[in-house]
């Protein structure tokens, strides 16, 4: 799933007229990087959702042929956070009532990061008793400095603690959570 339902507006005036996912870098918009990276770890079917502007979006992405997957998408009318939009998506995540695994990105960031280095991770939590997420932490940039969460050394996250690191936009996450 690439979340893509964000208003911007810290990029504004940029995103009064384009949905941020949609602003470029390198020569092509944020969220194309996203898919191409997904499409190359050999995700075939991805969900977006999305907000503002959303019709900007999917007109711009289309049925996600060009990039050999099938895009589909999950509308709101307002922005409903994370955890509102993978609820809203539940029924394109999931394979009828069945819980999966399942990995979300943010649409508005590029990253280089090759998302079949969390295959195994997927099948472990897939396999697991309890539900669970898995989130890439990445060192703290300038701009936050005190990170989000400590991280253990057996790679478990605390609010409290250090080293500290900040996530990345990038997770696995179990639908029965």
């Amino acid at each position: 799933m690439i979340f893509a339902a964000g208003r911007g507006e810290r990029m504004r005036p940029l995103t009064d007229t384009c949905p941020k996912p949609l602003l470029e870098a390198g020569g092509k918009p944020l969220i194309v990087w996203q898919i191409e990276r997904l499409a190359a770890a050999g995700y075939t079917r991805i969900v977006i959702n999305h907000a503002w502007l959303g019709a900007t979006l999917e007109a711009a992405l289309g049925d996600g042929a060009r990039f050999g997957v099938r895009l589909l998408y999950s509308p709101e009318h307002e922005a409903l956070e994370t955890a509102g939009g993978i609820a809203q998506a539940l029924p394109l995540l999931e394979n009828g009532d069945e819980p999966c695994v399942f990995l979300g990105v943010a649409g508005d960031i590029y990253s280089d990061f090759d998302f079949a280095r969390l295959d195994a991770p997927a099948q472990t939590l897939a396999a697991a008793a309890q539900p669970g997420m898995h989130l890439v932490m990445v060192p703290n940039p300038p701009f936050h400095a005190n990170g989000d969460f400590a991280l253990g050394a057996d790679g478990v996250l605390a609010l409290d603690g250090a080293p500290r690191c900040t996530f990345g936009s990038i997770g696995l996450y179990d639908t029965r959570m």
